[in-house]
């Protein structure tokens, strides 16, 4: 392929990627995905998924073209489904509306498909070229390529602390540590997330209501994100969830624990203990992955179950946040981890972005290097 076509597959399929975020915080348990149809150098529509059960990136895009696309080529972020689900296949959509080439980003890990759309448009005459920007478009779907890969979801854990690493003063005061442009960000997370999981010693400690606060997330489709229905877990091994939490009367709510709790009305899993005596954090993943089809999933808690997480291997990125603050030795710390008494045990994280959010800092750091 000459350079000067490398480049032009590049060009829109940045396009289809910028269409594809726009359903960042809404598609799930979907992949975002977008799509840009292109005619003789002539953009003629774009389109992205917006909500699970609605019309697909392609169909979206001949749409917006006004439905005259024959001969064009599209640009696809993921695979074309090759299968009838709630919606029609888009394979099939592109091959009726007479497109004459696909280039596509990434093939889609889905059972239903992993080439089969391919396959079905290489059959109707249809050329293929790919993959174009594979990595921003994979990274654009972290859980969707997880999920299909190894049956998990892709995790996030989020902590905040002060530059000398404390979380909360001896007394357990803590808000708030980062500023308000940070507690906006974190609203990013929770939006982008299948579902929210913390510790019943947060929420003890701090009451906090997890969910996606419209007025708080900067998107246009702020409000869609905030009503879509996202699971948040509090993991509460002893019966201690308190009745009176403000997450008790949220309609959201799961507790998991290592034995149903007959006096609270909410919904509840029972997970098989650790050889540690806690929730089992693999099977508490496999069990949101089965039941609740979550692809992505945010931990936000405290220093024990932060610990936990970590030294599982289950955590795939930190998103951590540091402010500008000195909290004192006798303040609480980051996080739990038993003693290591070797340098090689020690975890190590892979630093992947660093900005300033306010007068915060947020470092976003993998468990594995890219």
């Amino acid at each position: 392929m000459a350079g000067s076509e490398m480049a032009q597959h590049e060009t829109y399929m940045a396009l289809a990627i910028r269409e594809a975020e726009r359903g960042l915080y809404t598609a799930r348990p979907n992949p975002r995905v977008g799509c840009v149809l292109v005619r003789d150098g002539v953009i003629l529509g774009k389109g992205f998924h917006l909500q699970t059960g609605t019309e697909h990136a392609e169909v979206n895009a001949i749409s917006a073209a006004g439905g005259d696309v024959a001969g064009a080529t599209a640009y696809v972020t993921l695979e074309p489904c090759s299968f009838v689900g709630r919606t029609p296949s888009c394979a099939e959509t592109l091959i009726q509306q007479g497109i004459k080439r696909v280039v596509f980003a990434a093939e889609d890990p889905h059972p239903g498909n992993r080439g089969k759309g391919f396959d079905k448009l290489k059959a109707a005459g249809i050329e293929v070229i790919g993959p174009i920007l594979a990595s921003s478009a994979i990274s654009l779907n972290p859980g969707h390529f997880k999920k299909y890969q190894s049956n998990l979801p892709y995790v996030r854990l989020k902590l905040a602390q002060s530059l000398d690493g404390r979380t909360a003063l001896a007394n357990g005061a803590s808000q708030w540590i980062t500023g308000t442009e940070a507690r906006h960000d974190v609203q990013k997370l929770r939006a982008r997330s299948c579902a929210v999981v913390t510790g019943v010693d947060t929420v003890i400690a701090d009451n906090p209501g997890l969910n996606v606060r419209e007025q708080d997330l900067s998107s246009e489709y702020a409000r869609l994100a905030s009503e879509i229905r996202r699971p948040i877990v509090v993991l509460d091994s002893k019966g201690r969830m308190p009745v009176s939490a403000k997450l008790a009367s949220d309609p959201n709510l799961i507790i998991a624990s290592l034995s149903e709790r007959p006096d609270f009305d909410v919904k509840q899993c029972v997970i098989a203990a650790s050889d540690k005596g806690q929730i089992d954090l693999l099977q508490l993943l496999q069990f949101l992955v089965q039941e609740e089809d979550c692809s992505e999933v945010l931990f936000e808690c405290g220093a024990t179950l932060a610990g936990s997480l970590i030294q599982s291997g289950l955590m795939d990125e930190l998103v951590l946040y540091i402010a500008p603050k000195l909290m004192g030795s006798g303040a609480k710390g980051l996080i739990q981890l038993d003693e290591l008494l070797d340098m090689k045990d020690v975890p190590t994280l892979f630093l992947t972005d660093s900005r300033q959010i306010g007068d915060d800092l947020r470092l976003t750091l993998q468990n594995k290097r890219l």
